[in-house]
């Protein structure tokens, strides 16, 4: 069929909407840089004997959440303005789904009449699949080198259907929490907090890797190998986040007037120097208690528990603010970290990173910020979703950061009892210490470190 030019949508493709599409693809492709990034920081502190499979297993697993999204995730988010317009979540996970009309359907043929920048929100769908794969790469973090591929590939499509559920409640602007005054302007709660609450439930299950708390028979320590190739890895997330927060500001005319993801008041030049003052505040606390302990795992935590932090009010605080809340973030992260270390619960990243800052992070804008008027929708006077009729408040905070873990805790409790009973959960401990590269992928590292040279025990005769 030839294009017929008079006959298109022209409000759907003007050069205004194509200015903001090109934004929305670059918060996709700052959002793939943290993956890089992610998978650095991994490389450089897995063990070396399962390295490869860490990596490949991470990578396996942000596909599975990235495909499953495309399927079936994007319409529950995006549901949450089809409720505000008197339409239902089954309306949108049809016009949403892979093969629904939206996802389908080219822009400049969609009356906008029925729905307005389509252009938009299609790119939308591959800047969320992003992060839906971030949250299994974080998971993975919490149950490497530990948890039985099939189980964790499994818990991946879950999970990606799950935190899109719980996205609906808690990221946007008219979600049943957000438009009642919980206020979490990056995701901090459905992409950190959702996978942490996972976390507490499967890492006790699987118990520490060998060598990792206590030297074992056979590892007398756990050695990374290469710690030095994380701080790269940080950087790399560092360089891709600014992007990504450009992707949680709806434009409005005129021409570009930013308004957060919550319909707060704000602007791209604050939202950005509040994001780079909490990386800097948390950088320098984290230096400070690195040195003090003598533990470099703190040089790498502080900056990030900075970002962790600030993360959900980005969009609404000061400056001066952010530096403040970038500064005390790694204590949080520092109180969790020993907390677990002293009691040799083997999860070093995503207990003090997102239950430690991230809550800390939580209370933090519903204290300096209660009452901040956000919510609702722009050009919407009265009801329910009137644009910023409500306020942000500690209480709703309080109850956003319970959903969130809460959601991750059931999950995991459902998943690990269906796992037990069918496929299993954690890997023996021999094929731990033998190195997954090698048990999966018969690949043997070319450098044996000390603490890897140590011979199997014989068996002895039982007469």
């Amino acid at each position: 069929m030839t294009l017929d030019v008079s006959t298109i949508y022209a409000e759907q493709v003007t050069l205004n909407s194509l200015v903001q599409n090109i934004l929305y693809a670059s918060g996709t492709v700052g959002a793939i840089l943290v993956v890089v990034g992610l998978l650095l920081i991994d490389a450089g502190t897995a063990r070396r004997k399962s390295l490869f499979n860490s990596t490949i297993e991470k990578t396996l697993g942000f596909f599975l959440g990235f495909a499953t999204y495309y399927f079936i995730g994007f319409g529950f988010w995006a549901a949450q303005y089809y409720v505000m317009v008197d339409a239902t979540i089954m309306d949108s996970l049809k016009d949403w789904w892979l093969g629904g009309g939206m996802t389908n359907g080219l822009a400049h043929q969609v009356d906008p009449a029925i729905f307005p920048g389509l252009n938009t929100f299609q790119i939308f769908i591959f800047f969320l699949a992003v992060f839906a794969g971030i949250i299994n790469i974080l998971l993975h973090f919490s149950v490497s080198e530990r948890m039985k591929p099939a189980a964790y590939y499994v818990t991946c499509v879950v999970a990606t259907v799950v935190s899109s559920m719980l996205s609906f409640a808690v990221w946007g602007s008219v979600g049943p929490l957000t438009n009642a005054g919980f206020h979490d302007f990056f995701g901090v709660g459905f992409v950190y907090m959702f996978p942490a609450g996972m976390a507490l439930v499967f890492t006790p299950m699987l118990k520490a890797r060998p060598g990792m708390m206590e030297p074992h028979a056979r590892v007398s320590a756990y050695l990374a190998p290469s710690i030095g190739l994380a701080a790269p890895g940080l950087l790399m997330v560092f360089a891709g986040l600014p992007m990504v927060i450009l992707s949680c500001l709806f434009f409005f005319d005129p021409q570009a007037l930013a308004v957060s993801v919550t319909m707060a008041e704000t602007s791209v030049g604050i939202a950005l120097n509040n994001y780079a003052l909490v990386w800097a505040g948390g950088a320098i606390t984290g230096m400070l208690i690195a040195y003090k302990t003598r533990n470099y795992a703190y040089t790498l935590l502080g900056p990030l528990a900075g970002y962790v932090a600030g993360a959900s009010g980005f969009d609404v605080y000061l400056p001066w603010q952010a530096l403040i809340v970038g500064l005390a973030a790694p204590f949080a992260a520092y109180f969790v970290y020993e907390f677990t270390l002293k009691r040799g619960i083997d999860e070093h990243k995503l207990f003090p990173l997102f239950i430690g800052a991230g809550t800390f992070g939580m209370i933090a804008v519903g204290i300096f910020k209660a009452g901040t008027p956000r919510g609702g929708y722009l050009g919407i006077e009265e009801g329910a979703y009137a644009f910023q009729h409500g306020e942000i408040s500690l209480v709703m905070q309080l109850a956003g950061v319970a959903l969130c873990l809460g959601t991750g805790i059931v999950t995991a409790l459902i998943l690990s009892m269906i796992f037990k009973a069918t496929i299993g959960l954690t890997v023996d401990e021999d094929d731990q210490i033998d190195g997954l590269d090698k048990v999966y992928w018969g690949l043997e590292p070319d450098v044996v470190t000390h603490a890897d040279d140590v011979p199997r025990p014989i068996a002895r005769d039982a007469a």
